[in-house]
């Protein structure tokens, strides 16, 4: 059995957790790989609305496994929360949730850290979602982390340990006044839940999974243009996005790779700070962030509009290796007259087709128009009903990126959701 992934295409928010969800039937194991609580996926059925963020998307089919992989970083506070809310709906994770012992954890200090860097860096802030993310990120790379597995190996004093380092760098670095008193006891209640769960080790776990025939889909965070090394850099995030970083964060061979989705808005959007070169800053702007009720699920943040960007969504089908591309939120667009989408970019008077090195506030978008499909997609139920406006947008979008659209969202149920031909 091959391990198909599911991505997003642009900077994140693209509504991957509904598609997980949908998809969820087809599978046997539902795998996070990377990222951590800075990760808000969505989900709605029965006119309900969840929303994960650190738990995979499968966890409402009570008949699969989930499993949080070793290139997750867990806060147990907001790990606690999630597992509180899905007992108020009476969901029972406790049996169908494992954890890998190598998923590093986020410490009270690490949210202080996030803070701390962040207003060390002035006008050239990020945008950060102050969830300690970068920081956990950076005490695994310096071999400083804390991880799940030691919560049964000499925890309080590895913490402690890890904790005085922390303290040493606020001080003298950034002269930092904080408290965390109240979040340490929360944490530390949280960590007592986590010890409850099933801790593997998930590599294992996750390949003798296959090798017994079962199915596997790895379920990403953010998206692809904010890989920590193919992203909009520096305004990126602190893991591997891409379909490279379900190996890495799995611990299973690139040759077990199967599918890849590829999944992308019919426009485009970015929360925080960092190069957008289709933002619009006008009433259009302003009515794809209504329409689309585009605010951050994990922090509350208005998400920047513009234009879909095919130069951007090429060079991520090309660094994913796509297969299949899902088309989300095109009845968002049912309004315009008029559809734009970025074909090129315009830089220092030259017209390129590719991402350049450094996105920057000079590159002017080169627009290819459409008419618009005027029609409420959300009462679409079938392919069939698709309008001709909307069938060439479909088209031109597969045939510049040499890929087939084979789902397509008209509405956040996960009933609104048409599977092509």
């Amino acid at each position: 059995m091959k391990v198909d992934v599911l991505l997003g295409l642009q900077w994140g928010d693209e509504g991957k957790g509904k598609i997980v969800d949908v998809l969820t039937p087809n599978y046997d194991l539902i795998t996070r790989f990377q990222g951590g609580p800075n990760a808000g996926h969505t989900l709605e059925f029965n006119n309900i609305k969840h929303v994960l963020h650190t738990i995979p998307s499968g966890i409402f089919r009570d008949d699969k496994l989930n499993v949080i992989g070793n290139g997750v970083v867990i806060d147990p506070v907001i790990f606690k929360k999630e597992i509180d809310d899905l007992k108020k709906i009476d969901i029972d994770i406790s049996k169908n949730l494992y954890i890998s012992k190598k998923a590093h954890l986020i410490l009270p200090s690490h949210r202080v850290l996030d803070a701390a860097n962040e207003a060390a860096k002035g006008k050239a802030k990020i945008g950060s979602t102050l969830k300690g993310i970068g920081p956990t990120y950076t005490d695994k790379i310096s071999r400083y982390g804390l991880r799940v597995g030691d919560i049964n190996n000499d925890f309080d004093n590895k913490y402690n340990t890890l904790l005085e380092r922390h303290k040493q760098i606020l001080d003298k670095q950034f002269s930092w006044e904080y408290d965390i008193t109240e979040y340490e006891k929360e944490w530390l209640e949280g960590i007592k839940l986590l010890s409850t769960f099933n801790l593997i080790d998930s590599e294992n776990f996750i390949n003798e999974s296959m090798k017994a025939g079962k199915s596997v889909l790895a379920e990403g965070a953010q998206g692809t243009l904010l890989d920590i090394d193919f992203g909009s850099y520096p305004f990126v995030t602190s893991s591997n996005t891409t379909s490279a970083g379900a190996c890495t964060g799995l611990g299973i061979a690139p040759n077990k790779i199967g599918e890849v989705f590829g999944i992308f808005k019919a426009y485009c959007t970015r929360v925080g700070a960092g190069p957008f070169p289709t933002e619009l800053f006008d009433e259009t702007g302003e009515l794809l962030a209504q329409k689309g009720h585009e605010f951050g699920a994990t922090t509350g943040r208005a998400r920047r509009c513009g234009w879909l960007d095919l130069v951007a969504l090429k060079y991520a089908i090309m660094i994913d290796g796509v297969t299949q591309l899902i088309m989300m939120k095109s009845d968002v667009m049912d309004e315009f007259d008029t559809i734009k989408i970025c074909t090129a970019y315009k830089l220092n008077g030259e017209i390129i087709d590719y991402v350049p090195y450094e996105m920057t506030e000079d590159i002017e978008p080169v627009y290819t128009e459409f008419p618009g499909w005027k029609e409420d997609m959300t009462k679409v139920s079938s392919e069939e009903q698709f309008s001709e406006n909307f069938k060439n947008y479909i088209s031109f979008i597969e045939k510049e990126t040499e890929t087939k659209i084979t789902v397509v969202s008209v509405g956040p149920d996960r009933a609104q959701t048409i599977v092509r031909k």
